[in-house]
């Protein structure tokens, strides 16, 4: 069969860790165009990996080459204008999070995927973490009894040393919309199906400026279902600290590694993973999750299969970070229509 040809637009961080070195070793994946405008890292980056089409306007890229797919990782400001462009021009999309900095972007987005009839995909690479996953199978199952509360967070150091990265009407905002939008939608992925009520949250700013660098808070849902989370750039602890714990009537599984516990009437089930707390694996993990999502996205693209972690599901998420933000600035619970 004929590869499917990816576009890379933004060649920062993220793709040359984690977009580039994967595509390239996909069987079933070209990596046709890249597209940045910083000149020299446009020419060192490609030449790395062997790319001869290069351009510094990726709407040059998008009128001259034939693609199937583009994936952009570019800052957060300028993902609504790039992902509608690449809409009209008729290519399946995979942006990296945040969609966008506002609800209003990601709607524009999601308008342009469907008056264009092309697929949306959204960077939530937690989800696609082998042991996430078979955690989700776990409380779908019902083994846990019905999951009634989710404790989960992320204490790692600053995600980029870029300058837009700190500026608010850039980046959409700080830690929250960096971690805290990842951690919260793996926290209702898991949970499956569940509608928010209201949230109440509290941000600091000790060690930045315009945006926020810690955030903790609490999400209601339906049948009293809650949510707490912790999100930070700057607390004394240490670095890249993920956690998530999902409580439920007969039991509890916990994230990072994976280790789950089911209560019996004289003792308890142990469903832990052999070799699952070893500190190799775990950091794996990670890696594997955008493994894992990237063979996902060109999946769905080579066989018209249906997407996980699409731009409707962004869309709600961007309508969360918005309460989330409110409840913040005013310094109260806010409650989802």
């Amino acid at each position: 069969m004929e590869k499917t040809r990816v576009a890379v637009i933004g060649l920062g961080g993220m793709s040359q860790v984690v977009h580039l070195p994967i595509l390239s070793k996909l069987s079933n994946v070209e990596i046709w165009a890249v597209a940045e405008l910083n000149k020299s890292r446009l020419k060192s980056v490609a030449e790395k990996f062997g790319i001869t089409r290069q351009y510094l306007d990726y709407q040059e890229l998008l009128l001259k080459e034939d693609i199937d797919a583009v994936i952009i990782a570019t800052p957060t400001d300028s993902h609504a204008k790039i992902a509608v462009d690449c809409l009209k021009a008729k290519k399946d999309v995979l942006i990296e999070k945040p969609v966008a900095r506002s609800l209003a972007e990601a709607k524009e987005i999601n308008n342009a995927a469907k008056k264009n009839k092309k697929k949306v995909m959204v960077g939530m690479n937690l989800r696609y973490r082998p042991d996430a996953m078979l955690m989700r199978s776990l409380v779908n199952s019902k083994e846990l009894g019905d999951i009634f509360y989710i404790r989960c967070g992320w204490l790692r150091k600053q995600s980029s040393d870029q300058k837009w990265f700190l500026t608010k009407n850039k980046a959409g905002g700080g830690v929250i919309i960096d971690l805290g939008i990842l951690v919260l939608d793996l926290a209702l992925w898991i949970m499956s199906d569940s509608k928010v009520k209201s949230v109440s949250v509290q941000k600091f700013c000790h060690n930045t400026i315009d945006i926020e660098d810690s955030a903790v808070g609490m999400v209601r849902l339906e049948n009293d279902r809650v949510i707490s989370f912790e999100v930070s750039w700057g607390l004394h602890a240490e670095w890249d600290k993920f956690h998530l714990a999902a409580f439920g009537t007969k039991g509890t599984a916990h994230l990072n590694p994976l280790r789950a516990y089911k209560r019996l009437e004289s003792s308890h089930l142990n469903y832990t993973l052999t070799g699952a707390t070893n500190t190799a694996s775990t950091t794996n993990l990670f890696k594997k999750s955008y493994e894992n999502e990237l063979k996902h996205f060109i999946a769905s693209v080579r066989d018209n299969t249906h997407l996980i972690s699409t731009i409707e599901e962004a869309l709600d998420l961007m309508k969360l970070l918005e309460a989330i933000y409110k409840s913040a600035e005013l310094k109260k619970e806010i409650f989802l229509k």
